[in-house]
């Protein structure tokens, strides 16, 4: 007796599911955090959703770094939302934390991204953190060994990126590390590509100098390594986003290992995201899938790019708006001290995908 079509679809959903848990991620649900749940006892990591018991444990163990975590996991949000805002996929199912659809769930580019995004903005976090005295177990970075350039010379508070790393990664990459969770494959993609996330980190680390002189001659410059902002970072992740390989699960000697799928012949490069499951088009809605789709999704109808009306639309056309908008303009400073400005209207035209 042939099994219905219904129950064969429902039985592939649940092994997607079963396979592919994305235990790793789930620590985003920190985003959502009450702002009342003070963070300052350890009985309250219990009180934290998405963790593993080997994050509970670091919680307890690291309780002033919860709010930088805190913290990352709502940069996490925000970064990824702004660095899609202009794509079909747009981040937007990464809000649904800790219960993600399969676009997330499974071994796609999408999930790959998120995760290098992931491992690399809580290791800034810490980072930073460690720069500006919010937490008492680490302090400036370490001056660099290198000379300074003529004219300048070392001062100023580094970017303790040594330890943003290995805070980060003790955490981030804690759920990969127990064991039953997923099958090894996507357990290896996950690892992988939380480290590219974190070697597009330790790209970002430039040096940034402050001048002194007298009246500004910039004489001397104190000079830093510091981290360059979370935008550029997740910038340099999307690049490789776009760039990223379909991997397969093959032994290579006495033990598997991730290989590309047309170019086996070659190992994974650590520079490159890599997945392992091909993503829809998400130009229909389909939460099998974890589509939300681009319907009443805006477009930029002179873009050439994937914000095009054409790309965004996926071929359905667009229907176009008309909205008056009011602003303030011709303002003038007047001594002393406030602003007058006029009120004026303008007209401004969207277009919003069928």
């Amino acid at each position: 007796m042939r099994a219905r079509p219904q129950v064969c679809e429902a039985l592939l959903f649940a092994l997607a599911l079963h396979t592919g848990v994305c235990y790793g991620i789930k620590w985003l649900a920190l985003s959502k955090t009450p702002a009342a749940l003070a963070l300052n006892q350890t009985q309250h990591c219990k009180q934290l959703e998405g963790l593993v018991s080997a994050q509970v444990q670091l919680c307890r163990s690291n309780l002033e770094l919860m709010h930088t975590i805190v913290h990352a996991a709502r940069e996490v949000m925000k970064a990824c939302r702004r660095a899609f805002a202009d794509m079909r996929w747009n981040c937007s199912s990464i809000e649904l934390a800790p219960n993600y659809l399969l676009d997330l769930e499974r071994g796609t580019r999408e999930s790959a991204f998120v995760y290098a995004l992931s491992a690399a903005t809580i290791s800034h976090a810490i980072a930073r953190a460690c720069t500006s005295g919010d937490l008492p177990g680490c302090s400036c970075g370490p001056v660099p060994g290198e000379p300074p350039r003529p004219g300048n010379r070392w001062g100023g508070c580094a970017d303790n990126l040594s330890y943003g790393l290995l805070m980060g990664a003790k955490f981030s990459d804690a759920p990969m590390k127990v064991k039953k969770t997923g099958s090894q494959a996507n357990k290896l993609m996950r690892l992988h590509n939380s480290e590219v996330g974190r070697q597009a980190l330790r790209a970002s680390l430039e040096m940034k100098c402050k001048c002194h002189g007298v009246s500004g001659s910039c004489s001397i410059r104190t000079c830093w390594k510091g981290l360059q902002e979370l935008r550029d970072v997740a910038t340099d992740l999307k690049t490789r986003y776009l760039s990223a390989t379909k991997v397969v699960h093959r032994p290579m000697g006495t033990r598997k290992h991730l290989v590309p799928k047309d170019l086996d012949i070659r190992p994974v490069k650590d520079s490159e995201l890599v997945y392992l499951q091909s993503s829809p088009d998400f130009c229909m809605k389909n939460e099998k899938v974890g589509s939300h789709g681009t319907q009443d999704r805006q477009c930029n109808k002179t873009s050439h790019g994937s914000d095009s009306c054409d790309l965004m639309c996926c071929g359905r056309g667009y229907n176009p708006y008309t909205d008056r908008v009011v602003e303030r303009c011709h303002c003038k400073y007047h001594w002393c001290c406030y602003v007058t400005c006029r009120r004026c209207e303008r007209t401004v035209e969207r277009y919003v995908c069928k």
